[in-house]
């Protein structure tokens, strides 16, 4: 078992807490800038896509799981990300622009759209995120001058002319997400280490409690849905250079369920949460392919499995494990740690309320 002696407040707020953690994290990161010398073009490809889903975990985590607001909607986050990407790039917006205005643009439709939902909460707040997601698609089908609509719109590749850099290419399309995603993480990092970040926690976890330290619900909220909508509309403007060409089927309430199971599977509250389960959703189609062909005919051939397995999978998580992956790590971790002298009520699940909650 380790043990940290913490002798000043900087410790609070170090990134790694020993420096076992710094070998490991070490390790982690040679592991991923050497990948593609020893993997596949397909896996690297399903390795992008992993990046581009965990930046857009990172940015539901933020609402979710850090600020306790449920968001059923964030695919239309995605997309408006994608469609501002390519259009910006149509054009004429050089790539290196593109990605962070984009992300601008998808943080202020954000705002606006957290305006109106300050005084929603729970399974209202959900709804009204799900009917903005079906707002927008609506859009994007209806606004055929700037979107496509069922034609759909080119993504053109992204490049640095400056330079003559084709950024399309797998290897430099992965080192692309790959960077952008540790640059995400430690920004969230970051916020999460400021009264931001504890502000959120604060409203997460009794609204009366923050309120009455002086924490103005609206202003966070709001805060919170414009940084969530950003993170994600720079993973759609990746997103957008993943397919090459986008249309209005490729950001569907499944999509917005698909971002919400990666956060619970992963582990709400907790960025590691968000790698474990941007990996379970970017290979959970590939195990589910192979899973078609070990299955009876008409098991496999039946319309909508795979949405009724990330249904299934949700509930299942929600009820046996809802720490999600990261919190069985932690279980399993504290168990050897432990070791003979492990309890089984160490981890057992508690409902602990606060005072001011009583007065609801």
């Amino acid at each position: 078992m380790r043990f940290v002696q913490k002798t000043s407040y900087d410790q609070d707020i170090r990134f790694f807490e020993h420096r076992g953690q710094v070998f490991w994290y070490g390790l982690l990161a040679l592991a991923v800038l050497i990948a593609p010398l020893f993997i596949e073009r397909f896996y690297l490809g399903e390795l992008s896509l992993v990046f581009i889903y965990a930046i857009a975990g990172i940015g539901l985590m933020l609402l979710v799981g850090y600020t306790g607001l449920v968001s059923l909607g964030h695919a239309a986050f995605l997309a408006i990300g994608a469609y501002s990407q390519a259009w910006l790039m149509n054009q004429g917006v050089p790539f290196p622009l593109t990605l962070p205005l984009s992300g601008f643009i998808t943080a202020a439709v954000g705002a606006l759209v957290g305006i109106p939902a300050l005084r929603m909460t729970g399974i209202y707040l959900a709804v009204a995120t799900l009917a903005f997601a079906i707002i927008v698609e609506q859009v994007i089908i209806h606004w055929p001058a700037v979107t496509g609509g069922f034609t759909g719109m080119v993504v053109p590749r992204a490049r640095i002319e400056l330079i003559n850099l084709d950024l399309q290419q797998p290897i430099a399309f992965y080192y692309l997400c790959l960077a952008i995603l540790v640059g995400c993480l430690l920004i969230a990092m970051n916020l999460l280490r400021s009264p931001t970040g504890r502000a959120f926690r604060a409203i997460r976890d009794s609204e009366i409690s923050a309120q009455s330290l002086g924490i103005h619900l609206s202003s966070t909220k709001t805060l919170a849905f414009a940084l969530s909508a950003g993170f994600t509309g720079v993973a759609g403007s990746l997103f957008a250079h993943k397919l090459g060409y986008l249309a209005p089927d490729s950001f569907t309430i499944q999509t917005s369920i698909l971002l919400l199971l990666m956060v619970v599977v992963g582990g709400v509250g907790s960025l590691h949460g968000i790698i474990y389960g941007a990996l379970f959703i970017g290979f959970l189609p590939q195990m589910l392919a192979v899973a078609r062909d070990l299955l009876p005919v008409g098991i496999a051939q039946m319309p909508g499995l795979e949405p009724a397995l990330f249904g299934l999978i949700l509930i299942l998580v929600l009820i046996y494990e809802p720490l999600g992956i990261y919190g069985r790590w932690l279980k399993i971790r504290s168990y050897f740690e432990q070791f003979p002298l492990y309890r089984r009520a160490t981890h057992k699940r508690q409902k602990s309320y606060l005072r001011t909650e009583r007065l609801r």
